[in-house]
């Protein structure tokens, strides 16, 4: 393996479907142990961790920790018979790499391998630790993986400073949008009770969905807030975190029958909020509204992530530069998208950005990314690192 493209290969070969790593952390494991690099796995059930380190960790070391953040797991690839070829047999066809995870995200963690090396063969003796932390858990649960992981850092002390976080982030051309910050996701699971009865006599029963209807009307209804500014001193900017916004994406009720009025309705809902909100004053809303309703319910939560926010200080500027020196572009600062698992890592008190390739084919037939944006990632990465632990 002497080039990325070979390294993105051999990942994209492995069938990592969430939460299998299938190998992948080995393989990686096994190249930067040669590489001088401490690697340790920190796994919880059926999750693979991999964490790997170079430089000082201990008391006497005062330079900042820079994690680079990925995950070796995919989504899965639906009828394979769809893809032009097969997604997990990797093919280059007129420049681009196709394959499921080619952009999401193996070939980040391909191209941050190959940084992380490049780094220390030239800087042997650098301040700071330069770390990897790689998960096989970030398409699915989220639950075991970096979650379970940022846990364990905060119990032991673990400390991280810069995080890189190298998901597909770019839109047209590699560099033109990095992610500072990501909305919180909220999930609920509302269970209205009724009682079970004949349509033909609707006053011997009672039925959820009739009952539900209005609160559910009101919920979606509802204007959460108008945005949260990226920069305070000025809002408006095209950047800055959207409104929260609820949407209703299941609803199950009903025996099959036509002339049942069923006993119960289920209702899955989700946020998506900012941080003019918390996961704990939402959820107190929400009973407020049912509870003003009238309604006999069971809800449970699932808390995603809360909101986080990466203020411009070094490590945005850093990887601004970077950027414009290497790709030519001042990069779109957006709090936009869904979630990543840089949603566990900022509560640590670290500074967070996302940045990788174009983000155009990710989770779909024929996902791919373009050989030379995957050749060029490595030095981009390579010199992030070097701004933020041999600059002052």
């Amino acid at each position: 393996m002497n080039d990325v493209l070979t390294l993105t290969q051999e990942l994209i070969r492995r069938r990592s479907v969430t939460p299998d790593d299938a190998g992948c952390q080995s393989l990686i494991s096994a190249r930067l142990a040669r590489a001088g690099f401490r690697c340790e796995q920190l796994d919880f059930g059926a999750v693979k961790n991999l964490w790997v380190t170079h430089g000082s960790l201990d008391a006497t070391n005062k330079g900042p920790v820079l994690c680079f953040l990925g995950h070796t797991d995919v989504v899965p690839p639906g009828p394979s018979e769809a893809w032009a070829s097969d997604p997990f047999v990797p093919e280059v066809r007129d420049g681009v790499l196709y394959g499921r995870g080619a952009a999401d995200m193996k070939g980040g963690v391909a191209a941050m391998v190959f940084a992380l090396e490049d780094f220390v063969a030239a800087h042997p003796q650098h301040p700071g630790t330069l770390a990897l932390l790689l998960t096989s858990d970030e398409e699915g649960d989220a639950i075991d993986g970096v979650r379970r992981v940022a846990e364990h850092f905060r119990a032991s002390g673990q400390r991280i400073d810069y995080c890189i976080t190298g998901e597909p982030s770019s839109m047209q051309t590699l560099g033109d949008l990095i992610r500072v910050g990501r909305r919180g996701t909220l999930t609920g699971t509302l269970t209205v009770r009724g009682v079970q009865g004949h349509v033909a006599y609707p006053e011997r029963a009672r039925n959820p969905i009739h009952a539900a209807l209005p609160a559910l009307t009101e919920l979606a209804a509802r204007r959460w807030d108008d945005g949260y500014p990226l920069d305070a001193a000025n809002p408006g900017s095209p950047e800055d975190f959207p409104p929260s916004s609820l949407q209703i994406s299941n609803i199950h009720a009903g025996t099959g029958a036509n002339n049942v009025i069923p006993g119960s309705c289920e209702v899955v809902f989700n946020f998506r909020y900012n941080p003019h909100w918390s996961a704990q004053r939402l959820e107190s809303e929400v009973h407020a509204l049912l509870d003003r309703h009238g309604l006999s319910y069971d809800l449970r939560w699932h808390r995603g992530g809360e909101p986080f926010l990466t203020a411009d200080s070094r490590l945005r500027a850093v990887v601004r530069e970077v950027l414009h020196e290497t790709c030519g572009v001042l990069p779109v600062e957006s709090t936009g998208g869904g979630t990543s698992d840089a949603r566990f890592i900022a509560p640590l008190g670290a500074e967070v950005i996302e940045f990788g390739p174009i983000n155009a084919s990710i989770h779909k037939i024929d996902e791919h990314v373009a050989v030379t944006d995957l050749e060029r990632l490595p030095a981009i990465f390579r010199a992030i690192a070097e701004g933020l632990l041999l600059r002052e």
